[in-house]
């Protein structure tokens, strides 16, 4: 019985060192409302300097960045003094101290990413659902090869769409979301 015990205290704490080396995420899509102990606009409009100021801040456990809104000071960078639950959302990014920021690739979509270059046309999305709106423009029609969707502050007040007649290379820029259809 106590050879018992001591194997599952090993793999228990086993599991447990396991855990605590493995890095913490950052949730894109997500944010985590409440516990805020100081709020403060990011310029860069870049979320990872948010993760950072996070970082550099003995007080910070989580943090929550908002995307810029129109008719408001731009980006904004939340630091909390706990870890409140995550909430899906397509305004925000957050995670807890030591996460970073991790965007995801799935689906053809490049979170973070500008493709600049190769435009032929550009429109301003309204409504829910922009990023697909913008990446159905380019699939339906035969000039589009990428498509770049530009989020509402960053460059002017309503987001943009833009479509590209060539595949350019693509560049972090937290401001935009990319992909390549043909």
């Amino acid at each position: 019985m106590q050879r018992l015990r001591t194997l599952l205290f090993c793999v228990v704490a086993g599991l447990a060192a396991v855990s605590l080396c493995m890095p913490a995420r950052a949730q894109s899509s997500f944010d985590r409302p409440g516990h805020d102990y100081v709020r403060a606009v990011v310029p860069s409009g870049d979320p990872a300097d948010c993760a950072l100021r996070c970082e550099r801040d003995r007080r910070c456990k989580a943090w929550s960045f908002s995307y810029p809104v129109p008719g408001t000071d731009g980006a904004m960078c939340a630091l909390k003094n706990n870890v409140p639950a995550r909430v899906e959302s397509t305004c925000c990014e957050s995670g807890v101290r030591g996460a970073g920021v991790v965007e995801p690739r799935s689906g053809g979509i490049e979170a973070a990413t500008d493709r600049p270059g190769g435009d032929y046309r550009h429109f301003d999305v309204k409504g829910e659902g922009p990023v697909d709106a913008c990446r159905n423009a380019c699939t339906a029609d035969n000039k589009c090869r990428a498509w770049t969707y530009v989020r509402p502050g960053y460059m002017g007040t309503p987001a943009r769409c833009y479509l590209k007649s060539r595949v350019t290379p693509p560049r972090r820029k937290p401001c935009c979301v990319s992909g390549v259809v043909r």
